[in-house]
């Protein structure tokens, strides 16, 4: 409990103190997503206990598996999907989480906009870019955005913002600069880019959502 509270507080800090000193200062403070994604159910809940509601999961079923009874119990959690979304689970996942950060192609798009309504719990989409065109990546390459991008619109999918992934052996800072621009050139108001090793650097270029796992939780077991 103690050291988790301690990560909290210090990420919360950093958080702060970066944004405070960045060229996003006059905008919203970044959301903290806390990536839960197989972490023992022992520190969700003292993450719960600390006041912590916003968190990731990358798995469909493992989610559903453990959030379910929580979310009963605490009504203002927000969960975001930041992990491959396959295709035959878009219906309860579009009923389940909040945000979903990995709209990647085409036949997953056409899949949301077949079982996306009104009552639908996902009233917000990112497009996952993958700005390092690695072809064992998900996400739309630079040069595809644009007609992806109208095609998502032509869908009525609410599409609110970006996501990327920076290649490990590059500079994020490069990525996360292609992303803001990205996000200028198409009126996106959403980053979500920025995990445990380089959430400053995405602070600097206007990272809205921090996926932060590790320096939250600790490493898994």
């Amino acid at each position: 409990m103690n050291e988790i509270y301690n990560k909290y507080e210090n990420l919360n800090l950093s958080i702060k103190e970066c944004h405070n000193n960045s060229l996003y200062a006059s905008k919203p403070l970044p959301k903290l997503i806390a990536v839960s994604k197989q972490q023992p159910d022992e520190k969700i809940f003292n993450a719960l206990k600390i006041g912590q509601r916003i968190f990731g999961e990358n798995k469909l079923q493992e989610a559903l598996k453990r959030w379910s009874p929580i979310i009963d119990k605490y009504k203002n959690i927000e969960l975001h999907y930041i992990g491959h979304l396959q295709s035959n689970k878009v219906k309860k996942a579009i009923n389940f989480f909040d945000v979903i950060h990995t709209l990647d192609r085409e036949s997953l798009a056409l899949e949301i906009s077949k079982h996306l309504t009104s009552t639908s719990k996902t009233k917000e989409f990112m497009i996952q870019v993958n700005t390092g065109n690695e072809k064992n990546k998900s996400g739309i390459s630079l040069d595809d955005f644009e007609e992806f991008f109208k095609f998502v619109n032509s869908l009525n999918i609410p599409v609110q913002g970006l996501m990327c992934l920076p290649p490990a052996d590059e500079n994020p800072s490069i990525h996360f600069c292609m992303l803001r621009e990205l996000a200028n050139k198409f009126k996106l108001r959403n980053l979500s880019m920025g995990m445990s090793m380089d959430f400053e650097k995405a602070i600097n270029f206007g990272a809205t959502h921090l996926r932060i796992g590790s320096a939250f939780f600790g490493n898994r077991n």
